[in-house]
């Protein structure tokens, strides 16, 4: 058997595939698995142990998509699996040439012109994303419901720097999102490390990515001397820091993910998307969320006359940093 996974982006959400893609194997053992995504969101795959060839689609354009089909092409796919439910996906899906190609139902898909380009339809929601990408395996005769991650292990010369310049142990906090409306702001960051430093004995360190670093600066700014600031990170070096950390404190975005998958404790903080589909899955880690009062669910932008995550504040946050680390 060869398969084919799509997963094109983005980076939390190519980590909630992986149980998926580990499910797979291990119903599969011997069968050729390879996985389409986006360049800028291959590392993460490149780590995944259980895939044999990583597919990059470089650009969103023509010469792209046509570069990534010949890809595709060298290899004569049984099954396509689309655990991405857009139409870009869906029509690279069929573009592989797989003898099926297998979606969520129309009830079920991101975008609903997604639906022609599947031979199979399965229903698969409710609950956490995870379990939906595992459930749409039951259209080729795997039922697994264990959540596994398995991520190479990797060198990182980020972690080196930051233990010359920390003795002992750490936190990760991440104040940066793509989605403006998921940032809490970087003042109370810089409270909450404070708190981290002084009640929990560890050496808050700050996260960033591009455009970040100012960010990032901020937040040490507002920490009273606790925080200091990350080194550049690649995504394996996130996942090397994310290994060594205690506990990582962030929105719904990568880092966070990463974190989980890994088995670091978190505690998280949401607003427009919802911790039960995209948050932890371990039930010790913890969630201070405005979902539910939250008038832009899943927008990338407020659009109300009151902000959800400006209700979130600092004690509540350091409340559930203290009962997570209690919980081991």
């Amino acid at each position: 058997m060869n398969f084919l996974v799509v997963r094109l982006g983005a980076l939390g959400d190519v980590v909630h595939a992986v149980p998926a893609v580990a499910a797979l194997r291990v119903a599969f053992p011997t069968a050729r698995i390879d996985w389409l995504v986006e360049a800028k969101h291959r590392a993460i795959v490149d780590l995944v142990t259980v895939v044999d060839r990583a597919v990059i689609l470089e650009r969103p354009n023509i010469a792209g998509w046509t570069a990534a089909v010949r890809a595709m092409r060298q290899v004569a796919y049984d099954v396509a699996i689309d655990l991405q439910g857009l139409m870009k996906s869906a029509v690279l899906a069929r573009a592989s040439g797989a003898r099926r190609v297998v979606g969520f139902s129309i009830w079920h898909l991101r975008e609903k012109t997604a639906r022609p380009f599947y031979s199979d339809a399965h229903e698969a929601e409710g609950g956490h994303v995870i379990a939906k990408n595992l459930r749409l395996l039951h259209a080729v005769g795997v039922q697994d419901d264990t959540v596994r991650f398995p991520l190479a292990d990797v060198r990182s010369t980020a972690l080196d720097e930051l233990r010359s310049r920390v003795n002992g142990r750490f936190a990760l906090i991440n104040a940066g999102a793509a989605w403006p409306n998921k940032r809490w702001p970087p003042r109370a960051f810089g409270e909450l490390a404070a708190f981290i430093r002084d009640a929990c004995g560890l050496t808050p360190v700050v996260l960033w990515g591009p455009g970040e670093e100012s960010l990032a600066g901020e937040v040490v700014a507002t920490s009273s001397g606790s925080a200091i600031v990350a080194p550049r990170t690649t995504v394996n070096d996130i996942v090397a820091l994310a290994r060594e950390a205690d506990l990582v404190v962030s929105g719904d975005t990568g880092p966070l993910h990463i974190a989980t998958a890994v088995g670091t404790p978190t505690v998280s903080i949401f607003g427009p998307t919802d911790p039960d589909r995209n948050g932890p899955f371990d039930p010790r880690d913890l969630t201070v969320s405005r979902h539910d009062g939250c008038g832009c669910h899943y927008d990338r932008t407020c659009h109300q006359d009151s902000w959800c995550l400006a209700d979130v504040t600092v004690a509540e946050v350091c409340a559930a940093v203290q009962r997570r680390l209690a919980n081991g």
